[in-house]
Order: structure tokens, then C-alpha cells, then sequence
């Protein structure tokens, strides 16, 4: 697997955890840490905390994907996310900026600002000019599998919202099969093999119960020769399983990302960095001796 270089930051695959936090331009996280502000120093502050505490990559999201929240139009979207990415580029020159989004129009629009990569919760499938967009500029891109359907959600009070009645025949190779399609989808408009970077999608289509089995067998996502990122930072799988709300669900996080470390994770995505930092390193120790 060849390791990724972002002007000057390189990436080698396998020698260690490298670690996203979350900065969420929204209203209506499902996590409680929306950070949405007319002031983009607020968020910068937020940004320098996370560098500080061990981030290697700011990914900014102005669009809730929790189950079940609403859409938000790219006008709105790019409102919320351009001055904030904007403002870390200006203030945190050497900072890696992620654009959270699956609209062409926003995702153009914050790599013209200052991002350097694209993390696509659709995999490419939800807007067809979004892998023209990474292929013209060059950039890495995040695929995400995604089976999210907003007609299959459970609310429960504290709990939150989680997907249910998800289905699949064979749930480790429809997802591998997805990516894969993704894939192909990238690399047919000129995305290269070293730019890709895959998430099985922790959260996204799945019950409790597939979203254990898949951080458990992140391996043979790792299998299919790409980087993998994990994203299981507060979720509701979590908190199902230990019933706790978003705000008590640091340990189970933790647990989540040793394991998916330990299985091969190369990025955690998390809100909470400076912890999960911690728990990366140490599980680097034993795991990648």
C-alpha cells in the first residue's frame, strides 16, 4: 500500500493511528457537539484544542448525518462550513482540512477555501459530479459505505436515534462488494488507487448488532488494499449496548477504537481527541510492535 502524501505531510500506511477530529458546523448533531456559529474563531479555537491534543486532520461537516435529521441544501451547507475552513487555513497554514460532504458544488467549493480531502458518507453515489470534482483537483477521497434509510430509524429517549430492519444476506461481503463499487465509480473518472481511502460505514444502514460484527471484522475491509478509516465516536451502537446517552459513551468509544486498531484501522474519526489520542497510541504500542 504506498503511502499518501498531502503537500508536506505524508501518510504511511500501517506504522501508525492517525487520528480526525470531528468539527461539526451544525445545529443538530446527533452527539450534542454541534458547534454551528455565525463566528468561525469559534471554531477555529475548537480546531487549535484538537491539533494540540493530537489531530493529524480537521474534518469539517456542515450537514447532520444522524438517523433521521434533515437535509440541508448546498447554499446553506457551504454558509456553515466555507468561513470555517477558510479561517483554519489562514490561521493553521499546515493543517489537514477534511470536507465532510456528498454534494460536488460544496466540496469544490471548500477545496477552493483550503481543504485538502473529500470524505463522502455516499461513497460517490449521491452526486455524480463529486468524483469529477476530486479527479480534477487531485485530491484524496474518503468512500463510505452507506445503506442509511431515513424510513428505518428508532428513536428512543436518551438513547437516541439508531437504524433498524437493515438487511443483508452476507453482511461483511455486501459491504466490501459496495466499496468496491465505489471504488470502480473513482477510479473510471481518473481518481488514483493511493488517493482512496475506505469507511465501512460504523452507524450508516446497520443495527447494533452489524455494526459490532463489522468493527470486529475490520480486517478484511483492510483486506481489500486500501486504507481504512473507522468512525464509531459516540454512536448510538454504543450507547444501545451500554445504555448510555451521547455524552456517557467515552468508554465504549475507546473500546471501539482499540479494536478496530487492532483489526487494521489506519484513521479514527472521533470527537473526542485528546482521549482517543491516548487510546491510539497506547493501542499502537501493542498492537503494531
Amino acid at each position: 500500500m504506498k503511502p499518501l502524501k498531502i503537500g508536506n505531510h505524508i501518510f504511511r500506511w500501517g506504522e501508525r493511528t492517525y487520528i480526525m477530529g470531528i468539527l461539526n458546523a451544525t445545529p443538530d448533531s446527533f452527539s450534542g457537539d454541534g458547534l454551528y456559529t455565525e463566528n468561525a474563531q469559534d471554531m477555529l479555537l475548537q480546531a487549535r484544542s484538537f491539533i494540540e491534543s493530537g489531530a493529524d486532520i480537521l474534518d469539517v461537516g456542515g450537514e447532520s448525518t444522524r438517523p433521521g435529521s434533515a437535509p440541508v441544501d448546498a447554499d446553506e451547507e457551504m454558509r456553515r462550513v466555507i468561513p470555517i475552513i477558510r479561517t483554519i487555513a489562514e490561521h493553521l497554514p499546515q493543517t489537514l482540512i477534511s470536507i465532510d460532504t456528498y454534494k460536488a458544488s460544496v466540496a469544490e467549493a471548500a477545496l477552493n477555501a483550503g481543504a485538502h480531502i473529500v470524505n463522502d458518507v455516499w461513497g460517490l453515489r449521491a452526486d455524480p459530479e463529486l468524483a469529477h470534482v476530486v479527479a480534477r483537483v487531485g485530491c484524496p477521497v474518503i468512500l463510505m459505505h452507506n445503506r442509511s434509510n431515513p424510513a428505518s430509524v428508532e428513536v428512543r429517549e436518551k438513547l437516541g436515534n439508531a437504524y433498524i430492519a437493515t438487511e443483508y444476506a452476507d453482511l461483511l461481503e455486501e459491504v466490501k462488494a459496495e466499496l468496491l463499487e465505489s471504488v470502480e465509480i473513482a477510479k473510471q473518472v481518473g481518481v488514483k488507487s493511493e488517493a482512496i481511502i475506505l469507511d465501512p460505514g460504523i452507524g450508516f444502514g446497520k443495527t447494533v448488532e452489524q455494526n459490532l460484527e463489522l468493527n470486529n471484522r475490520l480486517d478484511e475491509i483492510r483486506q481489500l488494499g486500501y486504507p481504512v478509516l473507522l468512525g464509531p465516536s459516540r454512536k448510538s451502537f454504543i450507547g444501545y449496548t451500554l445504555d448510555l446517552p451521547a455524552d456517557e459513551r467515552l468508554e465504549g468509544t475507546a473500546a471501539s477504537v482499540a479494536i478496530g486498531i487492532a483489526r487494521g484501522a489506519d484513521i479514527i474519526r472521533i470527537h473526542d481527541v485528546k482521549e482517543m489520542t491516548r487510546v491510539a497510541r497506547m493501542t499502537d504500542a501493542i498492537a503494531r510492535r
